[in-house]
């Protein structure tokens, strides 16, 4: 008599440990409890360009409801092309994705094998870390360390190795509010060449730089030359993240890889939402809105300085990243903190745990969301002071 075979897990064995993310969780708390809501990035600065919607109307009006390029839209990516001003080919050298999520995801599956190891900062995204794994590659974390979150150059470079097949970056950065210098970015080029390794690196919030910084691109860094791959998004800088609307920059080799890997992912999102975000030329002043997002910074810093954290002045990027132990002088972590905060004023915050590689050295910071409505923000001040 035959023995049954044993049963195998319904799942592969690369999602077994795969953790969610735990900003889903914060976004429904925020929904069901009504709360002022600075945890999740989701704009409620800028507004949506009215311009935009009516555009998006207007394109599904005239038809354009079906297929478009897997690719993009022409016009979009012309348009990305010229919003990064850096000579990038529209036709050859951009792809457009359903966010930069699969941007991210496309890049890393087109990058990387099963156990190659990449390099990547703690604290940092998640997202990036749990795609990267996704993929099967090995994580090999570098520490920024605290208050201004910059790394050891020591440290980076034992990372690095061999086996090292790509180091993921974030500038400006989520959560810390880092925009890495010209001279880091150098650095961090210098060691990729030496060990062939790739630099994806993801720049949504380019748009938003304060005090006179400016972002560095991997694009303008000699050494990154034919090993730079930029992800960038609409979502943030147009107000528009339910469209979905990423993009891949790379060389016209690469691209053609991501391009195969797009059409067997999504094939492509939505053809009239790309038509509309062609025109976001005429629709939405950048300079404006970084200037107004400055603002917006320094309201978030006078507000939970006020309340007792710490943190580095905001260098760009929509987050602070604060340290809550004045506070709490260390007896609560950032989780129990977080829901005391909610229950008590009805202000959402994001514990910092999961940014970090290690999560109890997140254990005392919160991050904080401040591209909203200067309103919004003097709501959670005055919960949290009543």
């Amino acid at each position: 008599m035959a023995h049954p075979a044993p049963r195998r897990s319904p799942t592969s064995t690369r999602t077994a440990g795969l953790a969610g993310n735990s900003l889903t969780e914060l976004f429904v708390m925020a929904r069901a409890s009504g709360a002022v809501d600075l945890a999740v990035g989701t704009p409620g600065y800028p507004a949506t360009s009215e311009s935009l919607v009516e555009d998006a109307a207007e394109a599904m009006r005239a038809g354009r409801n079906q297929y478009e390029h897997p690719a993009g839209v022409a016009e979009l990516r012309q348009r990305i092309a010229d919003m990064l001003g850096d000579g990038a080919d529209p036709d050859r050298e951009i792809t457009v994705t359903a966010g930069a999520t699969e941007a991210l995801y496309i890049a890393l599956l087109s990058t990387l094998d099963p156990g190659d190891e990449v390099v990547l900062f703690s604290p940092g995204y998640e997202q990036l870390a749990a795609s990267a794994a996704l993929v099967g590659a090995r994580l090999r974390y570098v520490r920024l360390h605290g208050p201004e979150w910059r790394y050891d150059p020591a440290e980076l470079a034992a990372a690095f190795s061999s086996r090292t097949r790509a180091v993921l970056l974030n500038t400006p950065a989520n959560p810390t509010g880092r925009v890495l210098s010209r001279e880091e970015m150098e650095e961090i080029a210098a060691l990729c060449e030496r060990w062939d390794a790739t630099v994806i690196c993801d720049e949504v919030y380019r748009s938003f730089t304060f005090d006179g910084r400016r972002h560095v691109s991997a694009t303008e860094i000699p050494a990154f030359t034919g090993r730079n791959v930029v992800i960038g998004s609409l979502s943030k800088s147009h107000a528009i993240s339910g469209w979905r609307l990423g993009f891949l920059r790379s060389d016209a080799k690469r691209s053609e890889t991501f391009r195969r890997v797009h059409e067997l992912t999504t094939n492509g999102t939505a053809a009239p939402l790309q038509a509309a975000a062609a025109s976001a030329a005429r629709s939405v002043d950048l300079d404006e809105v970084c200037r107004e997002m400055s603002l917006r910074r320094d309201l978030a810093q006078e507000v939970f300085s006020g309340m007792g954290m710490k943190f580095t002045p905001v260098e760009g990027g929509i987050f602070l990243f604060a340290d809550i132990s004045p506070l709490t002088g260390g007896r609560v972590d950032c989780r129990a903190f977080a829901h005391d905060l909610l229950d008590r004023a009805g202000v959402l915050l994001a514990p910092g745990a999961p940014f970090f590689g290690d999560p109890a050295q997140g254990r005392d910071h919160v991050r904080i969301a401040f591209n909203r409505r200067a309103e919004t923000l003097r709501e959670a001040e005055r919960r949290i002071t009543a």
